[in-house]
């Protein structure tokens, strides 16, 4: 096999370089992440190949030069989110599409995944909330419904993957967990609105509402605890909007 120096990089993130050789996809990690980590993300990735969703299959979890890699199949298509980029005048039917896909991805059963409730008061208590809030707040997660829906937690276009037939593929299964649909709404909604789109934010939860048949006054009741849960990753210019998020709470 070739080096990863010696194949096609693809795409670069904070920690991750990502090639491409023929069928296959190699993302890679720098020492910032343990092996735990991206063992953790691989099993995440297989359990979710389990449930029969669209998703590139775990080819191998190796080590490669020095660098941990996860090798999985490439799905040869474009993001859901250029699609919307290049064609706005189809941006209804194209949250169409992206809400019918989470509904499908709640529809199924992970058993073995990670409790969303665990990971996200772990979180709040790591954040730099003043104590009575940190405890109100995981209080308040822990009182709301618990269900097993499959959560994929980073639900946003970039992560879809449309290919030539039409065939869509979900990306990007790291903070894959378990839990209450709503919750994983809370954090779309959160993602679009953190990224200047707080328009189709809102479009977005009153189609997954009545698509659902859940009252948006219910899955808003999610932001605030997802908003703490999301101060631990530290980006300055984020912090006003969730703030005010986590400061509604009544």
């Amino acid at each position: 096999m070739k080096t990863v120096h010696e194949i096609k990089q693809i795409a670069e993130r904070k920690g991750k370089l990502i090639y491409r050789e023929g069928d296959k996809l190699y993302k890679t990690f720098d020492e910032t992440y343990s092996k735990s980590s991206v063992l953790n993300e691989g099993l995440n990735q297989a359990r979710i190949e389990e449930t029969g969703l669209n998703i590139p299959k775990i080819v191998e979890v190796s080590v490669i030069h020095g660098r941990c890699a996860i090798i999985m199949e490439y799905i040869e298509g474009v993001t859901l989110e250029k699609l919307m980029q290049d064609n706005p005048e189809k941006e209804d039917e194209y949250l169409e599409l992206f809400v019918d896909i989470q509904l499908d991805i709640h529809s199924r059963r992970s058993p073995l995944l990670t409790k969303f409730k665990d990971k996200m008061t772990d979180k709040i208590f790591k954040s730099d909330l003043d104590a009575s809030t940190r405890y109100d707040l995981a209080f308040r997660w822990r009182e709301m419904p618990d269900h097993n829906s499959v959560l994929h937690c980073d639900f946003n276009p970039s992560n879809v993957i449309i290919t030539e037939s039409g065939k869509a593929y979900i990306l990007d299964w790291s903070h894959a967990s378990q839990g209450n649909a709503s919750a994983d709404v809370a954090k779309t909604y959160l993602i679009f609105e953190l990224d200047g789109k707080k328009n189709v934010a809102e479009k977005y939860l009153k189609l997954f509402c009545k698509k659902r048949g859940t009252s948006e006054e219910y899955v808003r009741k999610w932001i605030p605890l997802i908003a703490a849960a999301q101060l631990i990753k530290g980006k300055a210019e984020n912090r006003e909007i969730l703030m005010n998020h986590v400061n509604s709470v009544e």
